[in-house]
């Protein structure tokens, strides 16, 4: 579902990577919508306005042994405990 999101990641890695090394950046609809210093900030901030699983947020470092795979659950943080 969000294969575009990272697709657009990997096509302008070098370029993000030049711009916001060491940040988070979140994508959606081939676009940063958003760039964090912390995952956490990353999820938090874009889930307030962006529904969670229509977007991607990976860290922004050189080469693709840094690619995040993260997955999260449907299940509200409130509804999960």
């Amino acid at each position: 579902m969000l294969e575009n999101e990272f697709r657009y990641y990997k096509d302008h890695q070098d370029d993000l990577v030049a711009k916001f090394r060491g940040k988070y950046v979140v994508i959606k609809d081939q676009k940063v919508i958003g760039v964090y210093d912390s995952e956490i900030d990353a999820v938090i901030e874009s889930s307030k306005g962006h529904k969670l699983g229509t977007f991607i947020v990976q860290k922004c470092e050189p080469g693709k042994e840094n690619y995040t795979a993260v997955f999260h659950s449907r299940v509200a943080w409130n509804d999960a405990a």
